[in-house]
């Protein structure tokens, strides 16, 4: 256990609150978040982790843009429902890189637990993504990535990063309750183009 993970650990947990209310300072926050973990991760010799928080950092200001102009007219985004070819493809997507780098961090790093440290990263970076997109589907992926990643962040010692993970299992409920209730009070097309009604249009989300 280190200061650094005990920061980084305590930022993880504001920015991914923060995105289950919507809010777009969960971005920015990330973005601290992931430079710091790594970090962490380099030391402790989980290459896929670290070398996917690099990613991740990119993905946090695409996230903040998309949220702010990637809707329709280049208005806020809406939460909407993932087509299911497009949820086959990008699952498809995350286990092809799952099967890629773990094979690769396997032959020729010390990578520790290469498949499972790449299934977390591979897939953590189909779930950014779905995020970025305010796909409702993100928090069910996030849920079955944060499973294994308690498993894997204890087994190296990484107690808070592990906790957090817990934590993090906690707020996917949350997020997919909150987003679910912003899809029904905004209207919010769906992702195949057809308007959903709003609950009650005076209404507003919480």
């Amino acid at each position: 256990m280190s200061t650094l993970e005990i920061v980084a650990a305590l930022l993880g947990l504001v920015s991914v609150w923060l995105n289950t209310r919507e809010n777009v300072w969960g971005w920015p926050v990330g973005a601290v978040m992931v430079a710091l973990y790594i970090v962490v991760f380099a030391r402790v010799q989980l290459y896929a982790d670290a070398g996917l928080q690099a990613v991740f950092f990119v993905l946090q200001f695409y996230g903040w843009y998309e949220w702010l102009h990637g809707g329709r007219a280049r208005t806020r985004l809406l939460v909407t429902r993932t087509p299911p070819q497009l949820l086959l493809a990008l699952l498809a997507t995350g286990a092809a890189g799952t099967l890629l780098l773990g094979t690769l961090l396997g032959r020729h790093t010390d990578q520790a637990l290469p498949f499972w440290d790449s299934g977390i990263a591979a897939f953590s970076l189909v779930a950014q993504w779905m995020m970025a997109r305010k796909l409702l589907e993100s928090w069910t992926l996030w849920f079955a990535i944060d499973v294994v990643a308690v498993g894997v962040y204890w087994s190296k010692a990484l107690h808070p990063t592990a906790a957090l993970y817990a934590v993090f299992l906690a707020l996917c409920v949350v997020g997919w309750r909150d987003w679910s209730r912003s899809m029904r009070v905004h209207g919010a097309p769906d992702a195949m183009g057809e308007h959903v009604a709003p609950v009650d249009a005076g209404s507003t989300a919480s």
